[in-house]
This record gives structure tokens, C-alpha cells and sequence, in this order.
């Protein structure tokens, strides 16, 4: 079990570095000057090269990479461009936002697709399953600005029952977790479904039944024990998506979370702002991945009693 930890937790530490260099390559090799986004109107050549001194753009991209390693090794994430504080803070600010977001969107996703899911796979080919399957495939088919705008539209703008974007209350989120939730349930029941019709046609499954076992024991008992790892990878999954910035979601509402943020930061092209957001939601999301990873064992004996054996 250590020998596992400390291999995942190698690999988040690796996967971290290499998202931060690719981010940091990429904007080096973006065009345009950032100069030019902080400079006064018209400036002068001079006006320009004092700028690019001052956020450290004048020095060679290797140069700014290895002080920037640096500065992270020491917990500094850099100054923002645009907010002249420290970038760290500005993520930190934002970032609880996103994070109710999250796991709002999340939990009620659990509470609706696995259910749902359970519901399917009992009640298969037949009608009623029929069509909760064309709704799901429906709500995976649609694209979530999409939902997001018909969810503005309807509710906050002819019926006005919820505010239509930011944050003032927390009636704000329905909206935006509503537009999350009708597409997580969808892929994730759709999942459920199919893993729960795969055990509940298994031979076990029809010998404890033959043995006068209860279908509500086989059903939770039985078949959702062996279809539960599938369904919380893609839970995990998901939700270190949504830590990443639902940024479409978000922008669609004007959601002050870090998606938002990293948008606004892009178009200023406030670099320092750009790296602290990625590093640190590419962290939260691994950490979220790695504890789920570390779940494993414990759901299933057979992972635990597989890595003893390779051990």
C-alpha cells in the first residue's frame, strides 16, 4: 500500500510539472505583447520596454522558466499584471466559488444519476426505460452554453425567478449547477446503467437469486458493490473537471469563479494570473484523483489483494 501512495503521488507531482511547463511554453510562444495591454495609449518604444523590464519579460524565456521554478518551489506564484497583487491571492479569492460550485454540481449528480441509473438497468426494454434513455441521450447531446442560455432565458428572464448571472444570493447558483447537473446525469447514469445491466446478467447474480436472495440485495448489495469503482472514477473524474473552472458555465453566468478568472486573464494576457490559476486547480484536481485512486482498495479487496501480491 505505501509502495502504491507514493507511486500516485510521484505521478501527481509529475503530472503538476509537466501542465505547468506546457501552460508557461505556450504562453511564451503565444503572439502579441503583453507590454502593450498595461502600456498608455500610443505609448513610446521606451514606455513599452520599461513595462516588459518590470514584469520580467525582458529576460530570455529559459531565464524567466528557472526563475519562475523557482519562485513556485518557494510557494511564490508571481504578481499579477492586471490586479498589482500577489497572483496567489487573486486565485485564492475566486477559487471558493468554484469550488461550491463543484460540489453542489456534484453531489446533486450523485443523488440524481445513480438512482436513475439503478432505475434503468431494473427496468430495461421497457418502455418507461426507453425513455429516460432518449432523455439522457438527449441531455448528453446538448451543449452546456446551450443549456445555460434556454436556463437564462426561461427562468431568469421571462419568469425571473432566479437572478440572471454573478453571485448575490445563494438562489444564484440553481442556474449554473442546473447546467452542469442536466449533462453530468446524463453520462453519468447512462454509466450506472451499464454497468448495473453487465452484473445483474452475471452468473453470480442468477445463482444468489436462485438461492431466494432479495432483488433489493442483489441489486445494492450485489451488482452496485461490483459496478461502484466505474461510477466513482467517473464521479472523480468529473469533479476534478469542474475544479479545473467550468469556465463556459461560468462565463455564461458570470460566475466569479477562477474559470472566469483564467478568461479575463487570458484576454489581458496577464501571464503570472494565467500559471498561478492552472497550477493551482491542475493540483486540487489531482489531489481529488489521487484520493480516489487511494479509494480503491478499500471498495474492492481484490485491488488491495493485488497489490500485496505484486508487493
Amino acid at each position: 500500500m505505501r509502495r502504491y501512495v507514493l507511486k500516485r503521488v510521484a505521478q501527481t507531482v509529475l503530472t503538476a510539472w509537466l501542465t505547468v511547463t506546457a501552460v508557461f511554453v505556450l504562453l511564451r510562444m503565444a503572439p502579441g505583447d503583453p507590454a502593450v495591454n498595461y502600456a498608455p495609449p500610443n505609448p513610446s518604444s521606451e514606455q513599452l520596454e520599461a513595462i516588459r523590464h518590470q514584469f520580467g519579460l525582458d529576460q530570455p524565456v529559459l531565464q524567466q522558466y528557472f526563475t519562475y521554478l523557482g519562485q513556485v518551489l518557494r510557494g511564490d506564484l508571481g504578481q499579477s499584471f492586471q490586479f498589482r497583487q500577489q497572483a496567489l491571492d487573486v486565485v485564492m479569492q475566486r477559487l471558493p466559488y468554484t469550488i461550491t460550485l463543484a460540489v453542489v454540481a456534484i453531489v446533486v449528480t450523485a443523488l440524481v444519476a445513480v438512482p436513475l441509473g439503478v432505475w434503468m438497468a431494473r427496468r430495461r426494454d421497457t418502455a418507461p426505460e426507453l425513455g429516460a434513455n432518449m432523455a439522457t441521450i438527449a441531455g448528453q447531446s446538448m451543449p452546456d452554453f446551450w443549456i445555460g442560455f434556454v436556463l437564462l432565458i426561461v427562468f431568469a428572464v421571462n419568469l425571473q425567478v432566479f437572478s440572471p448571472s454573478g453571485f448575490t444570493s445563494m438562489s444564484s447558483i440553481v442556474l449554473p449547477c442546473l447546467t452542469i447537473v442536466i449533462l453530468q446525469v446524463a453520462l453519468i447514469s447512462r454509466l450506472v446503467r451499464r454497468e448495473m445491466v453487465t452484473n445483474l446478467t452475471a452468473p453470480y447474480v442468477t445463482i444468489a437469486r436462485s438461492r431466494g436472495v432479495s432483488e433489493r440485495r442483489l441489486t445494492w448489495r450485489y451488482a452496485f458493490a461490483n459496478s461502484a469503482i466505474p461510477v466513482v472514477t467517473a464521479l472523480g473524474t468529473r469533479f476534478a473537471a469542474m475544479l479545473n473552472g467550468v469556465v463556459i458555465v461560468e462565463v455564461v453566468f458570470k460566475w466569479p469563479g477562477v474559470g472566469e478568472l483564467v478568461v479575463d486573464a487570458l484576454q489581458r494576457r496577464d501571464f503570472p494570473l494565467i500559471q498561478a490559476t492552472v497550477l493551482v486547480t491542475v493540483v486540487l484536481a489531482l489531489v481529488v484523483q489521487l484520493l480516489v485512486d487511494l479509494l480503491y482498495p478499500l471498495m474492492d479487496p481484490r485491488v488491495r489483494l493485488g497489490q500485496e501480491a505484486r508487493a
